[in-house]
């Protein structure tokens, strides 16, 4: 899952980004809420956090112009300001939710997969296919015959690839939404996750492979 985090205060923003790493996120940091505007235009998000007060543009006027163009991506807003009126406000500007500063770290990740499964429509705390079973709360992966905790990128790809079974995923897509638009990683190293993960499979006797389709992507399919 990839988030746009837009936040002026870099230390923070340090922090929040390596708290959402360890957890599994793809974050492409920004610093003001113009650079933000640009990012989702060049980019395919699936939430974002705002920062109220930024410079260039402020958080709720990043948002509003967010809607006005018709993005509906989840959006948390994260404020020091926690005042019923200053709330209201950005729930009424569109966002999802309003956390205050200081926060606590599982409340914001609580908040995140909350307000990721609404726009997902999907409840439920894992994903399966098969005989596989993909658990998105500890990121485990497994078959009949065991089981295996997925490191951050391998668990992207393989969220993705459940999500979409029998369904092609171009190399493309697969950088943009788990390396970002403007990575230095080179293409192949899909492939290299890509065959982390068909290893896996084989040694927890999953039922499914992921089959190449030349110059083209990956799909996930029974065998």
């Amino acid at each position: 899952m990839r988030i746009l985090f837009a936040e002026d205060e870099r230390s923070l923003s340090k922090a929040v980004v390596a708290l959402l790493e360890k957890n599994n996120y793809s974050v492409d940091a920004v610093y003001d809420g113009e650079e933000a505007l640009t990012y989702l235009e060049a980019g395919n998000y699936d939430a974002v956090i705002l920062d109220v007060m930024m410079p260039v543009r402020d958080g709720i006027s990043t948002l509003c112009e967010m809607r006005a163009r018709g993005y509906d991506i989840p959006v948390l807003i994260l404020s020091a300001k926690s005042e019923v009126d200053d709330k209201v406000l950005g729930l009424d500007s569109g966002a999802n939710d309003y956390l205050t500063k200081p926060f606590s770290v599982k409340e914001l990740l609580a908040r995140i997969r909350a307000m990721t499964r609404k726009g997902e429509g999907q409840l439920d705390s894992s994903l399966k296919f098969d005989n596989l079973t993909l658990n998105l709360a500890t990121y485990e992966l497994s078959a009949t015959e065991g089981s295996f905790k997925l490191a951050n990128k391998e668990f992207q790809m393989m969220e993705m690839l459940m999500r979409n079974p029998g369904h092609l995923i171009s190399t493309e897509r697969f950088m943009e939404k788990i390396w970002g638009y403007d990575s230095d990683a080179e293409i192949n190293v899909v492939w290299v996750y890509i065959s982390y993960l068909r290893k896996k499979l084989i040694k927890i006797g999953a039922g499914v492979e992921i089959k190449a389709h030349r110059n083209s992507g990956y799909s996930l399919e029974s065998i």
